[in-house]
């Protein structure tokens, strides 16, 4: 029997959140992967194949050099990282080095694709361009294209400001006002308080210019779940709140969806999140390299995966394969609320000379990245 050890390096702190409802689960994306290693387990067994999972976890903030040498040290060569993109950098080079493929579960940063891209690193996360470029397709098929943008003050929150302006351009739309929310650290829950936010959202939404729909842009978790039904004009919410694009939804169950989602919530007791299924499908994509391939060689693994015709099955109703301009996986964007699926992107009527999926995020002839 042989077995790999794939690693999972995430940083984990308690997080904030406007509504209690959408604080993470403790086990958000590690659960996604041990219910891939259940999954690669029952296939590897027939072959002489074990997988086993290593996880590793520090803070948003923390230097991760030293405890993935600890990974390393250990035997990892395969490692999943939720780290920030700082993070990720400060380890990448070390890892092409020690001959490690890491897989990006978490980061959706632009930058990790583009001028910071490595050839050792997979991204399973979607970026922000296509999460945006995913819900602008949406509004535009819904002929919604008069946009306001509300955002925070937040470094991610801008970096997700500037994938919806790109999306916008991009799609025929306009953003008719933008307005910035500035976080003044005040207590999230306790010191707002039902009626004054119904008081402040209208005041901050007032005056407006003729528009069809309110985009939100506060990954923070400041301000962007309050704007829902507290705008002054009623329009539908976008973006980090009301109508929100992602790479999975708790509802699925198109495509086959009922039975990953029924498998997650017998072995984990909750619905599976996007990040979940981001961790699930790096480790059925080293689950199906390592048993098609018939070994767990690092670079044999990497060969078969970069393959032109290398492809994985993810419940998204096609096959999923990487951009081998900068090794992001193409996948369909959901839409959803906080009950179901509303739709997904690409839409139809978005066409692409080699891939619709490609309408979605930065393609070929835009990329910046250069692997070498």
């Amino acid at each position: 029997m042989v077995e790999t050890r794939i690693g999972y390096l995430r940083a984990y702190e308690p997080q904030l959140a406007l509504s209690v409802l959408d604080i993470p689960p403790r086990d958000e994306g590690v659960a996604g992967a041990n219910v891939a290693i259940n999954d690669n387990n029952t296939t590897g067994k027939f072959l002489g194949q074990s997988f086993a999972l290593d996880v590793t976890e520090t803070k948003f903030d923390a230097d991760v050099v030293p405890v993935f040498k600890e990974m390393l040290a250990r035997g990892d060569k395969f490692i999943l990282t939720d780290i920030s993109a700082k993070q990720l950098l400060s380890i990448a080079d070390l890892a092409k080095d020690s001959g490690v493929l890491l897989f990006n579960v978490g980061a959706t940063d632009d930058s990790l694709r583009e001028e910071e891209c490595r050839s050792n690193v997979f991204h399973t996360a979607p970026t922000r361009s296509m999460l945006a470029d995913g819900l602008a397709q949406y509004l535009v098929w819904k002929q919604w294209r008069k946009w306001v943008l509300l955002y925070g003050s937040h470094d991610r929150d801008k970096l997700y400001a500037d994938a919806i302006r790109r999306a916008a351009t991009r799609f025929g739309a306009t953003i008719v006002e933008e307005r910035l929310y500035e976080d003044k650290g005040t207590a999230r829950r306790t010191d707002t308080g039902v009626i004054q936010v119904q008081k402040q959202m209208p005041v901050f939404t007032q005056n407006l210019p003729e528009h069809d729909v309110v985009i939100v842009a506060d990954e923070s978790e400041v301000f962007g779940s309050y704007v829902p039904y507290r705008t002054w004009t009623p329009r539908p919410v976008a973006g980090t709140a009301g109508l929100v694009p992602s790479s999975w939804h708790p509802a699925s169950e198109q495509w086959g969806g009922s039975q990953i989602q029924n498998r997650f919530d017998k072995a984990t007791g909750r619905r599976m999140l996007s990040k979940d299924m981001q961790a699930w499908t790096a480790v059925r994509i080293l689950g199906e390299a390592i048993t098609r391939s018939k070994g767990n060689d690092p670079k044999q693994v990497e060969t078969f995966i970069k393959a032109d015709d290398f492809s994985i099955a993810a419940f998204k109703g096609q096959k999923l394969s990487f951009r081998n301009w900068n090794w992001q996986l193409r996948q369909p964007i959901l839409i959803g609320d906080g009950h179901g699926v509303v739709s997904t992107s690409p839409q139809e009527g978005f066409l692409h000379q080699f891939s619709e999926l490609d309408t979605l995020g930065v393609d070929r002839p835009e990329t910046k990245c250069k692997l070498n």
